[in-house]
C-alpha cells in the first residue's frame, strides 16, 4: 500500500510541477491583466476616444473664425468699338484677405448633438466600468479552470495507478489459475482507458493554461490553490428578489442600454430640429486691392467691415428631413427593445447567481460530509484488509472514491467563488475588494 500512495503521489506531482512555489494568487494574475488584456486595453482605448466627443459637441455652439487670402495675376486686353481704336494691354494683380467670424445664436440641431456628445461620455464611463467587471470574471473564470483541471490530472493519475494495481493483481490470479483471462482482458481495457482519460486531462490542462495566457499576455505561472476550509456565506440580503429588482434597475448592461435609448430619443430631436429655422450674428473683414486694368483708370484698394444676422428658415429638403425622423424613430424602438432585454437578461443572470451561491453552499457542505464517508469508507477497507473479509481491490476502489470525492468538492467550491462574483456583477457592485476577499481564501505557497 505505501508503494501504492507513493505512486499516486509521484503521478500527482508531475501535473504539479509548473506549479511549485513560488505561486501567483489571484490579484497578481488580476494585475498582469490589468496591464497586458487586449480586450480590456481596446476597452479602455474606446473610452478615451469617445472623450473627445464632448468637445467636438461643445464646438457647435461656438464661434467660428475663418481667415481667407488670394492672389492673382491679370493679362488684360481691352479694345472699345470706335473705329479705328487701338487695342489697350493691362497686366496687373489682385490681392485679398478676409477674415470672418460667426457665432450662432440658435441651431436646434448643434445644441442637442452636445446633449447627445454628454450621454455618449456617460454611457462610455458605464462601459469602462462593465470592461473591468467582465476582465474580473474572465480572469477568475481563466484561474479556476486550471485549478480545475489540475485536478482532474490528479484524479486521472490516481485512477491510472488504482487500475493499474488491479491489472496486476488480475494478471497473478490468472497465473495461479483462481481468475480467467477474461478477468485480465476487463482490467487491461480498464486501465488503458485510465490511461486515455489521464492523457485528456493534461491536454485539458494546457488548454485552460493557454486560455489564461492570452489574457495576462504571457504563459500562466505557478497558481495559489483554493484552501480546504473557505468561508461560505449566503447573500445578504438572503432575498432573490431584492437582488433581481436591483439588478434590473443598476446592472451595468441595463445602465449602458439606458443611455443608448437616451442618445436615441435625443438623435429624434436632433433630426427634428432641421425643420427649425437657424440664426447666426457674422462679422467679417475684408481688404482687397487691384491694379490698374482700364484705360484711363488707376488701380485700386477696398477695404470692407460687415457684421449682421442671418437668419435660414428651411422650406423644402425634398422629404429628406421627415425621413430622417422616421428613421429616428424607428432606432429609438429599437433601443428600447433592447433595453428591456437588458433587464431580462439582467433578471436571469441574478436567478442564476444567487441560486448558484445558494445551492453552493448545499453542495459544499453536502460534499464535504461524504469526504469524511469516503475517508471513513477507506479506513474501514484498509482494516477489512487487514482482517481478511476485504481485498486490494475494494482498497484501491475506496482510495478512487475518496480522489473523485475531492474532485467533486473541489469544483462545487470553484462554482461557489465564481457564482458570488457573478452575483455582484448582476448588480453593477463587483470590484477590486471582491476579488480581494476571494484572494484571502487562496493559501499562500
Amino acid at each position: 500500500m505505501r508503494r501504492l500512495l507513493a505512486s499516486a503521489v509521484l503521478a500527482s506531482s508531475f501535473a504539479a510541477a509548473s506549479f511549485a512555489a513560488p505561486a501567483a494568487d489571484l490579484l497578481q494574475i488580476y494585475r498582469l491583466a490589468q496591464d497586458a488584456d487586449a480586450v480590456y486595453a481596446a476597452a479602455r482605448a474606446s473610452w478615451t476616444a469617445i472623450q473627445e466627443k464632448l468637445p467636438q459637441g461643445r464646438a457647435g455652439l461656438l464661434p467660428s473664425a475663418t481667415f481667407s487670402s488670394s492672389t492673382q495675376y491679370n493679362d488684360r486686353d481691352v479694345q472699345f468699338r470706335t473705329p479705328g481704336s487701338a487695342v489697350s494691354a493691362r497686366q496687373f494683380n489682385s490681392n485679398t484677405w478676409s477674415l470672418s467670424l460667426t457665432q450662432p445664436l440658435y441651431r436646434r440641431q448643434n445644441l442637442v448633438a452636445y446633449e447627445q456628445a454628454q450621454t455618449q461620455v456617460g454611457q462610455a464611463d458605464t462601459q469602462l466600468a462593465l470592461a473591468g467587471q467582465d476582465l474580473i470574471l474572465r480572469v477568475s473564470q481563466a484561474y479556476f479552470d486550471i485549478l480545475f483541471a489540475l485536478n482532474n490530472v490528479e484524479f486521472a493519475a490516481a485512477q491510472k495507478v488504482a487500475i493499474a494495481e488491479q491489472l496486476a493483481q488480475a494478471k497473478r490470479n490468472f497465473e495461479v489459475g483462481t481468475a480467467t483471462i477474461t478477468d485480465t482482458h476487463e482490467a487491461q481495457a480498464r486501465y488503458d482507458l485510465a490511461v486515455a482519460q489521464e492523457i485528456a486531462a493534461r491536454n485539458d490542462l494546457e488548454i485552460k493554461r493557454r486560455q489564461l495566457a492570452q489574457i495576462i499576455g504571457r504563459p500562466a505561472t505557478a497558481l495559489s490553490l483554493l484552501a480546504g476550509q473557505i468561508t461560505l456565506e449566503l447573500p445578504q440580503p438572503n432575498q432573490i428578489q431584492r437582488w433581481v429588482e436591483e439588478a434590473t434597475r443598476a446592472s451595468l448592461p441595463v445602465l449602458v442600454s439606458e443611455a443608448a435609448l437616451v442618445f436615441a430619443r435625443q438623435e429624434v430631436e436632433r433630426n427634428r430640429g432641421g425643420h427649425h429655422p437657424t440664426l447666426d450674428a457674422f462679422a467679417s473683414y475684408t481688404d482687397s486691392g487691384t491694379g490698374s486694368g482700364v484705360q484711363g483708370s488707376a488701380g485700386v484698394d477696398i477695404s470692407q467691415k460687415v457684421i449682421g444676422l442671418q437668419l435660414a428658415v428651411p422650406l423644402y429638403q425634398g422629404g429628406a428631413t421627415t425621413s430622417r425622423v422616421r428613421e429616428a424613430l424607428a432606432n429609438e424602438d429599437k433601443a428600447r427593445q433592447e433595453l428591456e432585454n437588458a433587464r431580462r437578461s439582467a433578471e436571469l443572470a441574478a436567478h442564476q447567481a444567487f441560486l448558484g451561491v445558494t445551492n453552493g453552499v448545499a453542495q459544499v457542505n453536502a460534499l464535504r460530509a461524504a469526504l469524511v464517508s469516503s475517508q471513513s469508507s477507506l479506513d474501514s477497507t484498509r482494516l477489512g484488509l487487514q482482517v481478511g473479509v476485504r481485498t486490494q481491490v475494494d482498497v484501491l476502489n475506496a482510495q478512487q472514491q475518496l480522489f473523485s470525492t475531492r474532485r467533486d468538492l473541489a469544483q462545487a467550491a470553484y462554482n461557489y467563488v465564481l457564482s458570488l462574483l457573478r452575483l455582484k456583477a448582476a448588480v453593477g457592485r463587483l470590484g477590486e475588494d471582491d476579488l480581494a476577499k476571494v484572494n484571502a481564501w487562496l493559501e499562500r505557497k
